[in-house]
């Protein structure tokens, strides 16, 4: 190793790296390591707290019937988390600086103050996560809780300074550890294999409130900030100078979408799994974050409901930075305006302290915080359907007919999801189900 590859950044060492296996002078498996990161950080946003909140509901209700809807979503989210970082990759611009480029002023504008209302419920979800995560496993206040998530969330988001390998580490180790405690909670809750393949390939909605449910899952999964964020983490990483390079940019990308989204699939699935094994027979009416983690104490020990504590904690903690990051980027995108990260993350909790402060029930806030998301997710995945089949905008790289079918019926499924979520959250009645 020279001395020059020695002082460089951990970030430099990278971008140096992968410019070798560009270039053909390095291969085998630690090469495709190096390219490891952006799908990492996007996929924390489908294990966020919202998501917790739903899969219990979806577990404790319904037992493995719902499975198949996670699975569900998880497809449909590798297949637009792949296309935003391909279009970073391709056109060195985040989604929301194409926005700013394509659309004109009020709808810009307005995209911006939707997609910002947006970030904000999102950080709702995964401050509040973060906090009822710290105040359960240490036995504090909710209050004490958020201001120690506060600081710790802060100090992540320092670490952008140096790059964007030690953000992309970080944030790989907090998913690791969500990952190992939901591998634990498998070998402690009593779960019946057999069931959860049937709820997994066979599609079934029981009742309307099932169907909200389901809706819940699939809104806490599809993420607007990270249709957003994925495209500014790829357009300035090791950037492609030839279509050679984007190529080979867009295939390992692809990869990377596929395999970090089916770790994120997987932890949604086990903890749904969880939730049936615990709840479903005899405690079915378990709903909340607060309520399952004193439910789990007795039926499956101490261990267990301190090891679904240490996920939730980590889970808010990582989704919350990685909420501020998306937010400052959307921001930055739409306007080319930037503001000091504390001030951001300042102004992203302060919805969570008033929620608190009034005497709000947490979960209904979660709950509440993803009908927000159900108006905000059709901008970024219209707009990324739009840039990505567009040829004048990605060249060669514009989506084959395959990849926009599948995109186009994504949107329209997602979409019409959101909008039944939205009549039942208004008291609108469904035609042709039952009531739950």
């Amino acid at each position: 190793m020279t001395d020059s590859l020695v002082r460089q950044t951990l970030s430099e060492r990278t971008d140096t790296q992968i410019r070798e296996v560009l270039a053909g002078r390095r291969k085998g498996f630690r090469s495709f390591l190096l390219f490891a990161g952006p799908a990492v950080i996007a996929s924390i946003a489908y294990m966020d707290p919202g998501n917790f909140a739903t899969n219990i509901q979806a577990g404790s209700g319904y037992g493995y019937s719902l499975l198949w809807v996670v699975l569900a979503a998880n497809l449909i989210a590798m297949l637009f988390q792949a296309l935003s970082a391909k279009l970073g990759i391709v056109t060195g611009r985040n989604l929301a600086e194409l926005c700013r480029d394509q659309f004109s002023a009020p709808i810009r504008y307005a995209m911006w103050v939707v997609s910002e209302v947006a970030a904000m419920a999102t950080d709702l979800a995964e401050f509040l996560g973060g906090a009822i995560g710290l105040s359960l496993l240490f036995h504090m206040p909710l209050i004490v809780g958020m201001i120690v998530t506060a600081v710790v969330t802060y100090g992540i988001l320092l670490m952008e300074k140096r790059g964007f390998r030690p953000m992309e580490l970080i944030i790989g180790g907090l998913v690791a550890i969500i990952s190992l405690c939901y591998i634990a909670e498998m070998f402690i809750a009593p779960v019946a294999w057999g069931q959860v393949a049937l709820g997994t390939i066979l599609p079934s909605i029981p009742d309307s409130t099932a169907l909200t449910i389901a809706v819940g899952i699939i809104g806490a999964t599809v993420m607007p900030h990270a249709v957003y964020l994925h495209s500014g983490l790829t357009q300035h990483r090791a950037p492609g100078r030839n279509d050679n390079e984007r190529r080979k940019l867009v295939f390992f990308s692809n990869w990377e979408c596929v395999i970090a989204l089916a770790v994120a699939g997987a932890v949604n699935m086990a903890m749904v799994i969880m939730a049936s094994a615990a709840f479903h027979t005899g405690h079915f009416d378990v709903a909340e974050i607060e309520s399952a983690y004193h439910t789990l104490t007795p039926l499956l020990g101490g261990a267990a409901a301190s090891i679904f504590l240490i996920s939730l904690m980590a889970s808010g903690i990582s989704s919350s930075a990685v909420g501020t990051m998306a937010g400052q980027m959307i921001m930055q995108g739409f306007v080319g305006f930037r503001i000091p990260v504390w001030l951001r993350r300042l102004v992203t909790m302060l919805p969570a302290f008033v929620v608190v402060l009034m005497g709000v029930n947490t979960t209904e806030a979660l709950v509440y915080s993803q009908v927000v998301l159900s108006f905000a997710l059709p901008i970024p995945m219209v707009a990324l359907v739009l840039f990505t089949r567009s040829r004048a905008i990605m060249g060669n790289f514009a989506n084959g007919r395959l990849t926009d079918i599948a995109a186009i019926v994504g949107t329209i499924v997602i979409l019409g999801l959101n909008a039944i979520l939205l009549l039942q959250t208004f008291g609108i009645p469904i035609p042709g189900l039952s009531n739950g």
